[in-house]
């Protein structure tokens, strides 16, 4: 392992953790708001990713695609969530899945005050500024990610969650038969490049946010 890919990984490996652990927390705070409490019975409302983190998404996907692609993604555990609990499962369930995506957006705005804070304050040459500058991009960068590729329209993302929720019944029953199929799905979008759209948005409200943060991009 060279030293350039040992830096890229320490500079993602906060952002990601944080990016979908708190996702996850995400959903298992507005699921205990709604009624259902199974997520916090099994420990999974907190901040500590420890709890949140699957071997597979969090770890094996991003390390892959970063040394190979450069492009870093990941996921974390899913939070149980038992529908029967919430006070109107069909309604409740959309709010339930829109909590991880806007909790990403919120994220990408915290990092932005980071980098403006750890732009006002760098000095020249110094590799911590310059690490902590990095730091904060990889973070806008990952929030901004899963919150869009989230809200896809495709089940089990969230995305799917919340247009099963506004689905007719009938409808939203014969939507959710796709589920087995969705990561196959995703996979395959984004290997094809039909994806490309959602990373060139990505890409625009990044810089936006990095332009705002005072970073001359």
């Amino acid at each position: 392992m060279d030293a350039a890919t040992i830096q890229k990984i320490t500079i993602w490996i906060l952002p990601v953790l944080l990016a979908v652990s708190l996702h996850e927390a995400a959903h298992a705070w507005m699921a205990n708001k709604k009624g259902d409490s199974t997520a916090k019975s099994l420990g999974r409302l907190t901040f500590n990713p420890f709890k949140h983190i699957d071997p597979i998404g969090t770890i094996i996907v991003p390390a892959v695609m970063g040394f190979t692609t450069g492009f870093i993604f990941g996921w974390a555990k899913p939070v149980p969530i038992d529908i029967r609990n919430l006070n109107n499962p069909k309604k409740d369930m959309m709010w339930v899945a829109l909590a991880g995506p806007v909790s990403n957006f919120i994220m990408a705005i915290l990092w932005s005050i980071f980098l403006y804070f750890s732009v006002l304050f760098s000095v020249a040459n110094s590799s911590v500024s310059l690490f902590l500058i990095l730091m904060a991009i990889a973070g806008i960068n990952i929030n901004i990610l899963l919150g869009i590729i989230n809200l896809l329209p495709i089940p089990p993302l969230d995305g799917g969650r919340v247009m099963a929720g506004l689905l007719p019944t009938r409808l939203a029953i014969k939507y959710n038969k796709i589920e087995p199929y969705g990561f196959f799905v995703l996979v395959g979008l984004m290997f094809t490049g039909a994806l490309s759209s959602i990373f060139f948005l990505t890409e625009s409200i990044v810089k936006i946010l990095v332009t705002i943060s005072g970073l001359n991009t």
